[in-house]
């Protein structure tokens, strides 16, 4: 029994064998994030795309071209000049996507490093396009008006390569050393230029204080004068009484100053100084 059982596996062995490698040829799974061109001998590259799961095709006669349809980032960069000739080096940074409807044309007139053959073209070209139109000043004051030209452009010319472009931002903009350094001495001639005004300004104040308390003590004195003329010896009076009213306390607190009785008589203070 066991010699018939043999036999019969060694003489169904093959045709087994080759039926399941044939299985397994014809299946294919596509995976998250993926897509699927045909390519079929007979009839080239098949106008369908194939999604995610698990599928079958004619082994030999067909293939399965796996495409990645994830967005991905990419980095531009390019050296232009502006419309007042300056050199200005830019960096982009572009998030993109191949269209999933269109994946067997770009197969066919791009391959499968479809962003490496458009996209570094289609930036530099867009970008010393856009640059072109600004000068340099304009490229920094007018940054986003830059950007939102350059995404709009951008966005037009990929989508004649079927890329969708999810994201376009300007990540590094930088000018010549020429510019730079007038740039800086610029702002260092501005700063010189406020500092002086300060000192001008702080000057004129300090004049306008000195004459104001100039005519202050001027008309303090006219004042003065004036009450002079008004009240003659009563004022000078009132301020011989204040004065001896000061004496008077600094001595009271002296402990080396005793005051005797007063005469009646004189009307005057006796004072006895102690040593």
């Amino acid at each position: 029994m066991s010699t018939r059982v043999l036999e019969a596996l060694a003489r169904w062995a093959l045709p087994l064998g080759a039926v399941v490698s044939i299985g397994q040829a014809s299946m294919y799974n596509v995976e998250g994030g993926q897509r699927v061109v045909i390519f079929d001998r007979l009839r080239g590259v098949l106008p369908v795309t194939v999604g995610e799961g698990t599928h079958f095709l004619v082994p030999w006669l067909q293939r399965a071209i796996m495409y990645d349809v994830r967005t991905r980032p990419r980095s531009i960069s390019t050296t232009t000049g502006s419309k007042d000739m300056q050199t200005v080096s830019l960096s982009l940074r572009v998030l993109h996507r191949p269209d999933y409807e269109r994946l067997p044309n770009i197969y066919q007139s791009l391959g499968l490093d479809y962003d490496e053959r458009v996209l570094p073209s289609i930036g530099n070209e867009v970008l010393k396009a856009i640059v072109a139109q600004f000068d340099a000043g304009e490229l920094i004051t007018q940054r986003e008006l830059v950007s939102g030209r350059i995404r709009e452009e951008l966005l037009k010319r990929a989508r004649e390569f079927n890329i969708v472009l999810e994201d376009v931002s300007i990540t590094h903009l930088t000018f010549g050393k020429e510019f730079t350094d007038a740039v800086e001495l610029k702002v260092i001639a501005q700063q010189e230029a406020e500092r002086a005004r300060y000192v001008v300004e702080k000057a004129e104040q300090e004049k306008l204080a000195g004459i104001i308390r100039a005519e202050g003590e001027s008309q303090a004195a006219k004042l003065l004068s004036d009450a002079y003329k008004r009240s003659g010896q009563a004022h000078l009076e009132l301020r011989r009484i204040e004065a001896s009213k000061e004496i008077a306390g600094t001595l009271a607190s002296a402990k080396n100053i005793t005051y005797l009785p007063s005469s009646k008589a004189s009307g005057t203070n006796m004072l006895l100084k102690v040593d």
